[in-house]
């Protein structure tokens, strides 16, 4: 077991206990296991660019060997969206993590038509790659350190039932407030 101290200037200085199987206190100490637990938060954040930017939040394929092929594919496009992020970083010396994934994926979006139309002329296509890295490479974050995001559910529930039968079979019984009569003063 491992304490931490936390000191965020305006909060107050909170002790954090962490436990570990990393026993050789000498290579490990206190203040690094502390600075790569606070890393977490860019773990969640590249979690939430898989789930939600690349639309894995849902999986549509059905056997599990689908499932397997969707989840390689994801993640084989979100490492190649990381190393092209990789790129711009290095060719415009930025910090990796003042570029966005989500701008890069939009641009790329964008920007796919115009490099695929330009394939056929070399001098082209690397015109217009380096406009597009330089595209990427101006729409940097802003410096947050020490932000707070609070966990909150975003997705809204649904107001239906969930099929739990086949459709020919599975009744929906109307909402009341569809079956009351209509009161005297609604227009026909």
């Amino acid at each position: 077991m491992v304490e931490v101290q936390v000191e965020v200037p305006g909060f107050r200085t909170q002790k954090i206990v962490l436990v570990t199987t990393l026993l050789e206190a000498a290579k490990y100490t206190a203040t690094d296991l502390g600075q790569l637990y606070f890393r977490r938060w860019a773990v969640e954040l590249f979690f939430r660019d898989i789930k939600i930017t690349l639309g894995m939040d849902v999986l549509r394929c059905q056997t599990p060997t689908m499932v397997q092929k969707e989840m390689v594919m994801h993640a084989l496009a979100y490492n190649l969206i990381r190393a092209l992020m990789q790129d711009i970083a290095h060719s415009y010396r930025i910090e990796l993590s003042r570029l966005s994934f989500k701008g890069t994926v939009d641009a790329l979006r964008q920007w796919r038509a115009l490099l695929e139309g330009g394939k056929t002329h070399p001098r082209l296509i690397d015109k217009l790659r380096r406009l597009f890295y330089f595209t990427v490479a101006t729409d940097t974050l802003i410096a947050r350190p020490n932000r707070s995001e609070p966990r909150a559910v975003k997705r809204r529930p649904k107001n239906f039932r969930l099929l739990t039968k086949p459709r020919k079979q599975m009744v929906v019984e109307r909402c009341r407030k569809w079956s009351q009569k209509p009161s005297k003063n609604a227009l026909n």
